[in-house]
């Protein structure tokens, strides 16, 4: 299909960034300008000749500025079709002068309702009426229309035009009326997002999301995937999807999920805290108030796991810290072999003076390793929800931001934890949550001693969380004796109560709810255990 010649425009943005060049090398290369308001202010005042929307269309503008192009000879210019008889009748007839190219940019809504105090007054006021309207119109003409919706277009139109003679070509149109629609769309989301809010529907009938581009990836979860990244429009918690790649090679699709999983895991807990992450479950999770001491733990926790995994930390990074994590073989003595132990993200907080350095001066991996600042943990929350995909739909629930809901804990058995146990049952409870379901955890001293994870016998994944803490763990990690057991959900059977005795635990931190919860705790007594019912479960699939 042939480029269609630009020979008059509409420039209507808020975004008034780089208008006064388009708009000038539009007009040298015989474009007609047409324009209103404070953009029409900008670009006569550049010394570009403007004709005014109310002069053209006869009609002034109104409420407020409201209503502007909302006008039958401005749409009726840019929705005619070319060659269609009829249009051409009615072109004369209602004296409509084609417009071949529209450059709207909308009002930024999603910025004012980001802003501490805004109204609902405030936000109805940001919501675009004409920009959307205009921008519809030349997507949906985009056969002879060229439609403008960000500045970081302004070059591929020109360039475009200056090399075609004042044309822009249909692939062209088209892209640019795709990414329109686009707009619109995203736009509407979050109007419609910012309302469910405002009127407390959190599932409505209809329900839609918009995510932005951020990046692609070299794949998927596997090679054969394609696999971009996108970004969320609720920007007020730090987050993985936010954070700044401070060093490091580009992030994988599943370094993404992984990295995502440990910051969640550290942000639950108050203390200084260390969380190691591989394939989606901690291998290692220790708090301490010496942020080393932390780590350490945290690393002999699932010494064969911990290599090549992903550390998060809920504090900034220290120069010490930094020395600890690239020396953990020299410091610790747990041999590797020659590949020794490795990185492959490090997310924080934030970073001290000379900690990056430290890390990237690593021989063999420190360059290559992602190191990912977050943004200081205010413990502020997205409204947003949790999405899973299904062949043909999706599932869309809360988010899990409970964790210690300690007001309807109960004791359950004869003997009540010890202070030392109920301090490592909280912490059990914590990593149980953040492990993939059927969930057992194994926690002393603060410390994760292991974790069995996904296993489709919760009497395995307490086998599993055992058989890691007595054979993969290291220093004093491999001393379970009186350690706390968690479990994501309750125990069926009181089998798994035999077993815990067996591997060291003393305490037990479970949902409760069973049919058999009366044999479970019996079994507890009979075996001396503190056990606690929480009441609620933490699922993870």
């Amino acid at each position: 299909m042939e480029g269609v010649t630009i020979r008059r425009a509409m420039i209507s943005v808020y975004d008034k960034r780089g208008v006064e060049e388009f708009a000038a090398a539009l007009s040298e290369m015989g474009v007609e300008i047409l324009s209103s308001g404070g953009t029409a202010r900008a670009i006569e005042a550049s010394g570009v000749k403007v004709r005014q929307v109310k002069e053209w269309t006869g009609f002034p503008e109104m409420l407020g500025h409201r209503v502007v192009t909302l006008h039958p000879k401005v749409h009726g210019s840019i929705l005619c079709l070319r060659d269609d008889p009829e249009h051409q009748a009615d072109i004369e007839k209602y004296d409509l002068e084609p417009i071949d190219l529209v450059c709207v940019s909308l009002y930024p809504f999603e910025n004012a309702i980001a802003k501490d105090g805004c109204t609902l007054a405030d936000a109805v006021e940001m919501i675009d009426i004409g920009g959307p309207t205009m921008v519809r119109a030349a997507a949906k003409n985009h056969k002879f229309v060229t439609v403008v919706t960000d500045a970081s277009q302004y070059s591929l139109v020109l360039d475009e035009m200056q090399a075609n003679n004042g044309a822009v070509c249909f692939e062209t149109r088209q892209k640019l009326a795709r990414q329109a629609f686009s707009l619109t769309a995203h736009y509407d989301t979050v109007i419609s997002a910012y309302f469910r809010e405002q009127t407390g529907e959190n599932l409505p009938e209809r329900i839609s999301f918009s995510y932005t581009r951020a990046g692609e990836l070299r794949y998927g979860e596997n090679p054969h995937q394609e696999a971009a990244f996108y970004v969320g429009t609720d920007a007020s918690e730090p987050c993985i999807g936010r954070a700044k790649l401070l060093g490091g090679k580009s992030i994988s699709y599943n370094n993404y999920f992984d990295a995502n999983g440990a910051l969640e895991l550290v942000k639950d807990f108050e203390e200084p805290a260390v969380a190691i992450i591989k394939h989606a479950n901690p291998a290692g999770c220790a708090i301490d108030e010496d942020l080393v001491e932390a780590y350490r733990k945290a690393y002999f926790g699932d010494v064969n796991a911990a290599m090549g995994g992903i550390v998060a930390v809920n504090r900034p990074v220290t120069k010490d810290l930094a020395a600890a994590i690239t020396e953990t073989y020299k410091r610790w003595g747990k041999d590797a072999g020659a590949a020794g132990f490795f990185a492959e993200i490090i997310a924080a907080p934030s970073f001290e003076d000379g900690a990056l350095e430290i890390i990237q001066s690593r021989e063999g991996w420190g360059r290559n390793v992602r190191i990912l600042e977050v943004g200081e943990l205010t413990g502020r929350r997205n409204s947003e929800k949790y999405l899973k995909y299904v062949v043909g739909g999706m599932l869309v629930q809360d988010r899990d931001l409970l964790t210690l809901n300690e007001d309807d804990w109960k004791v359950v058995t004869k003997r009540k934890p010890s202070d030392e146990e109920l301090a490592d049952l909280r912490f059990a409870w914590v990593c149980a949550k953040h492990t993939k379901s059927n969930a057992i955890t194994l926690a002393k001293g603060r410390s994760l001693l292991g974790a069995g994870a996904g296993q489709m016998s919760r009497v395995n994944s307490a086998r599993l969380a055992g058989i890691i803490a007595r054979e993969y763990g290291g220093g004093d990690v491999l001393d379970t004796a009186g350690c706390a057991l968690a479990s994501d959900a309750f125990f069926p059977f009181p089998d798994s109560l035999d077993w815990a005795v067996d591997v060291g635990a003393t305490s037990v931190i479970e949902p409760g709810g069973a049919k058999k919860d009366a044999d479970v705790i019996a079994r507890a007594d009979e075996l001396n255990l503190a056990m606690i019912f929480t009441g609620a479960r933490h699922f993870n699939h």
